[in-house]
């Protein structure tokens, strides 16, 4: 269950409906660009990585020599990959989905 389903408002249901809206990768980068800082954008991309070379196996040694962030940002994510609502772990399946898909306009053999 998500955390901010106990928190749920309508401003919150507004932002995930307009994330919902956008159809390609520049429109995502736009909406960004507009709502967060430069240093925010970054940090959630972090998160993201970081959860990703986790998921995949990486020690907190390894992670930290590849992403910089603190120990403790490395704590909160594993701790969200193991007993967290689930988010992380849809995201990563869903995009490594995306990734074992063959390219829009290649022939399947």
């Amino acid at each position: 269950m998500s955390h901010l389903r106990i928190n749920r408002t309508e401003s919150i249901d507004q932002l995930c409906q307009a994330l919902l809206s956008l159809k390609t990768a520049e429109e995502c980068y736009t909406f960004l660009s507009d709502l967060f800082t430069v240093q925010e954008v970054t940090a959630f991309a972090q998160r993201l990585q970081v959860a990703r070379l986790l998921h995949d196996g990486s020690t907190y040694e390894m992670v930290r020599s590849q992403v910089p962030v603190s120990s403790s940002t490395i704590t909160r994510i594993n701790t969200e990959l193991r007993y967290g609502s689930g988010g992380y772990q849809m995201v990563l399946d869903r995009l490594s989905v995306q990734e074992q898909a063959p390219p829009p306009g290649s022939a399947q053999k």
